[in-house]
C-alpha cells in the first residue's frame, strides 16, 4: 500500500468539517458518497488470509493496536511478537496477518503469530526446493522422534536422527543441531527433517579419504562406536573397523566394556583391510612388545614366582604372573595330597600364589607351574619318619575290596591288607574291621620309595595264637572243636579263635567216608586227636577216628603211611603204564620219520 493510500485511508468525515468548507444539503450528500467509495474501494485493496504491514497506534498492558490502513484496526496479543514484546512501541512497521475484515465489534482481526508462520513456511519453502541446510534447536522428544524449532515446529523421526538408533533422546533437548528438509506438506502443516541425510553426507567424504589412507601395519585413531561381547567397533573415519576381544590386551580380558568405553578415542594398527568388502581387522595390544619375546629369561625352570589365579578349571588353575603370561597348575601338582578332587578345594580367583616353574614352551605360549614343589615332598624322608616295625596312628581314608587307605599324613597313605588285618577272624571284606575316617594303630610292614606305597598291617598288633600252639596242641592230645568248613577232601575243624585244623576225609569215621558232608556238618562240636602240627605252615591234623580207636599217634602214623604208600604204588603203576605208552608213541614216531 503506497504512502497516499495510507494516508487516505486516515480520512474521515471530522476531516471534512475541520474543514471549514460550507456544505448544502446536496453537496454534503455528494461528498459522503465519494468518501464512502473511497472506503470501499480502500476495502477491496485487502484479502483475507494475506500479510500486510501496519503500524503500531497505541500500546496497552498486554496489547497493541495496530492500524493497516483499513476502516478499523485490530487488536493482537503482546505474546504473539515473542521476545520482540518488550521492544514494541508506537509508530513501528509489523508484519500481520488479516484474518477477519470485521468482528462483532467492528474490529479487524489481526494475527502476528500467523504472518510469521506463513514467512517462515514460504521461506522453508525455498530452502527445500533449494536442498539447503538448516539450523534447528530440538524441543522435545515425542511418539516416534523429536520435535525441532526451525522457526515453525518440524518433525524429525527417530530413524533420521542419526547413522545409528539413539537409546536416549533426552540427551539431545536443548541441542542445536543442523537438518535438512525431506517433506513438508502445506495443508497438513507437516515438515518432516533429517539429519541423518547430513551425516552420511559427510561420512561419504570421510570414507573415501579414509580408505585412501588406509594400509596394514598402519596406526591409525579412531572413535569406540560399539561393544559387544566379542570385541569393539572403531570408527575410523566413515568405515568401521573391528577390534576383537583377543586383540585387546596381552592378558587375560573377560570384556571388553572392561578396557573401553563408548566414545573413547583409541589408537589401532590395521592387522587386515579387505579393499573389495571393506573389512578391516584391528589390534590395540599390538602397539606394545609381547611380553612372552623375553619369558624365557624371566621365567626358566625351577625359578620361584608369584602371581594371582585369574581362572579355575576341572583340571587346575591358571595364574597370571604379568600381564599378558599365564601359568597352568595342575591338579596333580598343587598339593602332594592325591585326594583333591578338584582345585577350587586348595585356591579361589583372586588368590595370591606362590609356585615354581616346571617347564616353559614359548611358541606355544604356554608355562606349566607347581604349588606343591614349594613344600617339601613328604616321600623324600619316609624311611626316617616310617621305618619298617614302627607303629604309627591315621585315618581310614578309604575301604577297598582288598584292603583299607589310611592317610598318616597330608601326602602319605598306607595299604592295610585284608591278609594283615587279623590274625584269628576270617574277613570276607574289610568293612569288617575297619570304617572310613575310622582311626588306627598299625605297623608299618614294608616301603616302596619310587612308586611313593607303604604297607601296613594291623594283625601284626595281635597276639599271634599259632606261638603257643606247639605247647598247647601237641600231636597226641584230644582237642573239643568246631567244624567251621567241608570240602572234598575233608573238614575244617575251629580249635580255638584263629587256630583251625583239618580232618583228612579218611579220619571222619571209623568206617570208610566217601562224601564227608555226610559224615559231618557245619557248626558240628566233635572231639579228635592232633595227629600232626607244623607250625612253619600254620598246619595242624586231626582225627576223629583216632580218637573214638583210640590210637597212638604212631599207630595213626603208620596208618597213614601205609595209605601214603599205597597211593604211592598205585601212582607208580599209573606211571609205568603211561611210560608204555610213551615208548610206543616213540617207536611210531621213529618209524614215520
Amino acid at each position: 500500500m503506497t504512502a497516499a493510500k495510507k494516508k487516505f485511508s486516515r480520512i474521515t468525515e471530522s476531516d471534512f468539517a475541520d474543514s471549514g468548507v460550507a456544505l448544502e444539503t446536496a453537496a454534503a450528500g455528494s461528498a459522503r458518497e465519494e468518501y464512502e467509495a473511497l472506503i470501499d474501494a480502500s476495502v477491496g485493496s485487502f484479502k483475507q488470509g494475506e500479510v500486510t504491514r501496519g503500524v503500531i497506534s497505541a500500546r496497552l498492558a498486554d496489547t497493541v493496536v495496530v492500524d493497516i490502513g483499513f476502516k478499523s484496526e485490530g487488536v493482537i496479543a503482546l505474546a504473539e511478537f515473542g521476545r520482540r514484546a518488550a521492544d514494541l512501541k508506537v509508530g513501528d512497521e509489523v508484519e500481520v496477518l488479516l484474518e477477519k475484515s470485521e468482528d462483532n465489534e467492528g474490529m479487524v482481526v489481526l494475527s502476528k503469530e500467523k504472518a510469521d508462520r506463513i514467512r517462515v513456511w514460504d521461506e522453508m519453502a525455498k530452502r527445500y526446493e533449494n536442498d539447503d541446510v538448516i539450523d534447528g534447536t530440538i524441543l522435545s522428544k515425542i511418539k516416534g522422534g523429536l520435535t525441532v524449532d526451525i522457526g515453525l515446529k518440524a518433525f524429525l523421526p527417530g530413524s533420521q536422527i542419526d547413522l545409528r538408533p539413539i537409546k536416549n533422546l533426552d540427551r539431545l533437548i536443548g541441542e542445536r543441531l543442523k537438518f535438512k528438509i525431506i517433506k513438508m506438506n502445506k495443508k497438513r502443516g507437516n515438515i518432516v527433517l533429517s539429519r541423518r541425510v547430513l551425516l552420511e553426507e559427510e561420512r561419504k567424504v570421510t570414507k573415501e579419504n579414509t580408505l585412501a589412507q588406509l594400509r596394514e601395519g598402519a596406526m591409525v585413531e579412531g572413535i569406540v562406536k560399539n561393544i559387544t561381547e566379542y570385541g569393539a567397533f572403531i570408527d575410523l573415519g566413515g568405515i568401521d573397523g573391528l577390534l576383537h576381544i583377543t586383540d585387546m590386551s596381552w592378558g587375560r580380558v573377560n570384556h571388553p566394556s572392561e578396557m573401553f568405553n563408548i566414545g573413547d578415542t583409541v589408537k589401532v594398527i590395521v592387522l587386515k583391510f579387505d579393499k573389495e568388502t571393506e573389512r578391516v581387522s584391528l589390534g590395540y595390544k599390538q602397539g606394545t612388545p609381547d611380553p612372552w619375546s623375553a619369558a624365557e629369561g624371566r621365567y626358566p625352570a625351577g625359578a620361584r614366582v608369584t602371581g594371582k589365579v585369574v581362572s579355575i578349571a576341572d583340571y587346575g588353575a591358571f595364574v597370571e604372573l604379568e600381564e599378558g603370561i599365564e601359568g597352568l597348575v595342575h591338579i596333580s601338582e598343587m598339593t602332594w595330597n592325591k585326594h583333591i578332587r578338584h582345585p577350587g578345594k586348595l585356591v579361589n580367583v583372586g588368590d595370591q600364589v606362590e609356585a615354581v616353574v616346571l617347564a616353559l614352551d614359548r611358541e606355544k605360549k604356554r608355562i606349566s607351574l607347581g604349588m606343591k614343589q614349594i613344600q617339601a615332598n613328604p616321600w623324600e624322608e619316609i624311611e626316617k619318619k616310617y621305618p619298617t616295625g614302627a607303629l604309627v596312628e591315621g585315618r581310614v581314608r578309604n575301604v577297598a575290596e582288598f584292603g583299607a587307605f589310611v592317610e598318616l599324613e597330608e601326602g602319605v597313605d598306607g595299604l592295610i591288607h585284608i591278609s594283615d588285618m587279623s590274625c584269628t577272624q576270617k574277613i570276607k571284606h574289610p568293612s569288617e574291621v575297619l570304617k572310613k575316617r575310622d582311626k588306627v594303630r598299625c605297623m608299618v610292614l614294608s616301603i616302596d620309595k619310587e612308586n611313593e606305597r607303604l604297607s601296613l598291617g594291623l594283625k601284626q598288633l595281635e597276639k599271634d595264637p599259632w606261638e603257643e600252639v606247639e605247647g598247647k596242641f601237641p600231636v597226641g592230645v584230644d582237642v573239643k572243636c568246631k567244624i567251621v568248613k567241608i570240602t572234598n577232601f575233608g573238614a575244617f575243624a575251629e580249635i580255638e579263635s584263629g587256630v583251625e585244623g583239618l580232618i583228612h576225609v579218611s579220619q571222619l569215621s571209623t568206617n570208610k567216608v566217601t562224601n564227608p558232608r555226610k559224615a559231618v556238618r557245619v557248626d558240628q562240636e566233635i572231639t579228635a586227636k592232633v595227629i600232626k602240627v607244623d607250625l612253619p605252615n600254620r598246619k595242624i591234623g586231626l582225627s576223629i577216628k583216632a580218637f573214638l580207636e583210640g590210637l597212638s599217634p604212631e599207630e595213626v602214623e603208620r596208618e597213614l603211611r601205609a595209605m601214603e604208600e599205597a597211593a604211592a604204588a598205585a601212582g607208580e603203576e599209573e606211571l609205568e603204564d603211561a611210560g608204555e605208552g610213551e615208548d610206543t608213541s616213540s617207536a611210531e614216531g621213529e618209524e614215520h620219520e
